[in-house]
């Protein structure tokens, strides 16, 4: 009987961890597709590196982990989304913030008792842990990314193409560079716990990138590094449990193979 339950047990937990990590690929695959258009990627990672700083203020001030993670995103994405808009010349501006980000909030999380022990999970996550609760979080977040992209899609399309273009249509390009600045923010507060604050980038770009060589449209791409991104997560689910090895970065090096295969295909179809 034991062993049932604990078959049962073990069985939950890979389900949630499943689902956790498909309701991440609906958020991070169109949006990481906008992220490989605009050539984002440093963007990104100063958002997800700032996510420690959240984890650091909201273990000190007993917060929900997600609600101080998606503050500080969003705070990071805001300040990176206005400097980017007031001609900064930001691949140096968004690497200095990053690596800064990071440390800082490494160095504040050094100050909360209990935390060190966790901190190897908000870095690389750890989405076996995922709770019923974390799960909801997840999803609640993904949906509302996706609504918001899905919502915005030909504006943010044109905008991604061409900023004039956007003006002579009655477009804002900045306003639209804000919708896709709070989505990051979001995906940051949700993903953290599945592959943890440095590969979260990786998820947005490696599964988009695969898909790019491959798309005839942005649609079929955003469709296309969807699938990616889940099979990543089923295929590091698999190779995790396999060779017992860490969760999320299994889950990064499978989307990495993805994106090999996927390279090599484009290049055979090409010819």
């Amino acid at each position: 009987m034991s062993q049932m339950q604990s078959m049962t047990m073990f069985d939950d937990f890979l389900v949630r961890a499943a689902l956790a990590g498909v309701g991440l690929s609906l958020a991070t695959g169109p949006l990481g597709s906008f992220v490989v258009w605009r050539r984002m990627a440093y963007f990104g990672d100063a958002t997800s590196h700032a996510a420690i700083l959240g984890v650091a203020l909201a273990l000190a001030t007993d917060l929900p982990v997600g609600i101080g993670t998606l503050g500080v995103a969003l705070a990071m994405a805001v300040t990176v989304a206005t400097l980017a808009a007031r001609g900064w010349a930001m691949d140096t501006t968004l690497g200095v913030l990053a690596h800064s980000a990071l440390a800082i909030g490494l160095v504040a999380v050094s100050f909360v008792p209990g935390a060190r022990t966790d901190l190897q999970a908000y870095l690389f996550g750890d989405i076996l842990a995922v709770s019923a609760q974390d799960l909801w979080f997840v999803w609640a977040g993904a949906g509302l990314v996706l609504t918001l992209l899905v919502w915005r899609w030909q504006a943010l399309l044109t905008a991604t193409l061409n900023a004039d273009l956007a003006h002579a249509s009655g477009l804002n390009p900045d306003r639209e560079r804000l919708v896709l600045t709070v989505a990051l923010a979001v995906v940051v507060a949700v993903a953290l716990k599945i592959v943890g604050a440095l590969l979260i980038a990786a998820m947005l770009i490696i599964p988009a990138a695969a898909a790019r060589g491959l798309a005839r449209n942005p649609e079929s791409m955003a469709v296309m590094a969807t699938l990616f991104g889940a099979g990543a997560v089923l295929g590091g689910l698999q190779l995790s449990l396999w060779q017992d090895t860490p969760a999320g970065p299994s889950i990064i090096a499978v989307a990495a193979g993805l994106f090999a295969l996927s390279a090599g295909l484009g290049r055979s179809l090409r010819r």
